[in-house]
């Protein structure tokens, strides 16, 4: 179900603190490696028609640059929320959809949109697969409104099938050895499959919460991979105990998040009956 919720409200950023964390954003010319067939559109002007769309930012991050010549030309990444769509659980477990945007100015990256969702249990981001939302580009080629607020709405209009996944992942119930399973893939999607890391997986699927404290597959997906994210978690390699580093950069954060949601839904009963 699709509501208002007031705890929904978050912090939204204004242009000030944006141009403090994410400079990029305000580039007002293309990289010189862009071809004569590149249209430059500002990410602010993006960011000012979302919002008159109903959907402020509230983060936004921006890579390294790899040389001096790249400043200010590199991808980043904007997320925005709506505080009038709300995906509020029957089991209380509510989730808010946010709409993730990343571009770059360098001319290799399209402005990209994908959905993500926003835990409120545990202040945990996802992202949803990419395959449902892959035609949502707007190309530098030309851009106006009218684009944006057509691609808003069929992410908006897919928001149905997110909420299918999601209760189907809460309504097929898995036993120990396919939570360990799960986490065993999952640890080969951070590290490589071929990793010869030790670890007590029993551990890494433990909840650290009440509200994880099930043996369904919404409840084991959430609780790895809030882990594989933060990095709360120990590993052996070799003869060294070593304690896993949160992910900071949003690329991977982004990769690693799509292929769990896609590991997760192979666990799900496409037979289950959704009440």
């Amino acid at each position: 179900m699709l509501k208002l919720n007031e705890s929904s409200k978050t912090v939204k950023l204004n242009d000030l603190k944006l141009r403090e964390i994410c400079p990029t954003i305000f580039q007002e010319r293309p990289s010189s490696e862009t071809s004569k067939h590149y249209t430059h559109i500002p990410t602010y002007k993006v960011i000012n028609d979302m919002r008159a769309l109903g959907w402020d930012v509230i983060d936004a991050q921006q890579v390294s640059a790899r040389t001096k010549g790249t400043i200010g030309f590199q991808k980043h990444l904007v997320t925005f929320q709506n505080d009038d769509v709300v995906i509020d659980g029957s089991d209380g477990d509510t989730v808010f959809p946010r709409v993730l945007l990343t571009n770059s100015h360098d001319g290799k990256n399209a402005f990209k949109f994908q959905a993500g969702l926003f835990r409120l249990i545990c202040s945990n981001g996802l992202v949803i697969s990419d395959h449902n939302f892959s035609k949502l580009k707007i190309r530098h080629m030309g851009y106006d409104f009218s684009e944006l607020k057509t691609t808003i709405n069929e992410l908006v209009s897919a928001l149905p099938l997110t909420v299918e996944s999601m209760n189907k992942f809460k309504q097929t119930e898995i036993d120990e050895a396919a939570k360990i399973d799960f986490a065993v893939k999952a640890i080969g999607l951070r590290f490589g499959k071929d990793n010869r890391l030790e670890i007590d997986y029993e551990q890494l699927i433990k909840p650290t919460r009440k509200e994880d404290e099930g043996d369904d597959v919404w409840s084991i997906y959430n609780i790895v991979q809030e882990k594989l994210i933060d990095g709360d978690f120990e590993y052996v390699n070799g003869t060294k105990l070593r304690k896993a580093r949160k992910i900071k950069n949003f690329k991977q954060d982004l990769e690693l998040n799509q292929k769990l949601f896609d590991l997760a839904g192979q666990y799900v009963d496409e037979n289950v009956v959704i009440a």
